[in-house]
């Protein structure tokens, strides 16, 4: 039976496609450390009390970053070429989602409506993230290869979209709820067509590195094409609402976990 689980322990099994699937996870994690650290590095004088959150921010990412490298060194793997038509964060940044790299590149202090675009941005993808490893906990929590590693990322994960939750009704009080309405919006709309596209690329590359039938590669894509069909009608309202979270100042302490733990 086709089923999520059977899916992914496909992947996992076979070096090759671990070793892409830890590649590209690895590379995105790494993007977003290094998008973060500028970013709070360039915060606005006004909201300098933000920039060690979004440091935290970014030194997580790293850290997954380093985990999935490690996951692949313990098996001897070393990491893949990313093919660039499953680069989430390069595509994102293509289709002008988020700040641009550009903007993080140059040595002049961002907006307030630029952290507002930031947090936005993150509002959306870690939305993703959560959900995609609270999926993998579920199927592979108990994992001896990657179990202790996949529960420590979903608890970044859940802390990262705790914190964006709480720091846009921060700004939406002060102001800027039709703004970040807005932008929450193009967002998530943005990213639901990325994640399809990205979904439908991955799919296609590791189909071809473990010899799926045309049938079966049909009915993944139509599956994939379905969660974008509902998510373009409706599934995108979950990835723009805000609510205070039960996790409160999720990012206001210091990392204190290290990759070699889960690895």
């Amino acid at each position: 039976m086709l089923t999520a689980k059977s899916l992914f322990q496909e992947i996992i099994d076979n070096d090759e496609s671990f070793a892409l699937f830890c590649s590209i996870a690895a590379g995105g994690e790494s993007q977003g450390g290094w998008e973060n650290a500028r970013i709070a590095a360039l915060v606005p004088p006004d909201e300098r009390g933000l920039a060690p959150r979004i440091a935290r921010h970014g030194a997580d990412e790293d850290k997954h970053g380093r985990i999935f490298n490690a996951l692949m060194k313990k098996r001897g793997l070393k990491p893949v070429p990313v093919p660039s038509d499953t680069d989430y964060t390069m595509l994102l940044e293509r289709g002008g989602i988020g700040l641009a790299h550009d903007r993080l590149k140059a040595d002049k202090p961002l907006t307030v409506q630029d952290i507002v675009t930031y947090l936005s941005h993150s509002r959306v993808t870690e939305q993703r993230a959560s959900e995609q490893m609270e999926l993998l906990c579920k199927h592979f929590g108990d994992d001896p290869g990657i179990g202790r590693a996949v529960k420590m990322i979903s608890n970044d994960e859940d802390n990262h979209l705790a914190y964006c939750h709480e720091e846009l009704l921060r700004f939406a009080r002060a102001g800027h709820g039709r703004a970040i309405q807005r932008t929450l919006r193009a967002c998530a709309l943005a990213e639901i067509r990325v994640y399809r596209d990205v979904s439908l690329a991955v799919m296609a590359h590791m189909s071809r590195i473990l010899g799926w039938s045309r049938p079966k590669a049909a009915v993944l894509a139509a599956g994939i094409h379905a969660v974008y069909a509902w998510e373009r009608f409706a599934g995108w309202r979950r990835m723009v609402s805000l609510q205070m979270p039960e996790r409160r100042d999720a990012l206001g302490g210091p990392v204190t976990t290290t990759a070699a733990e889960f690895a």
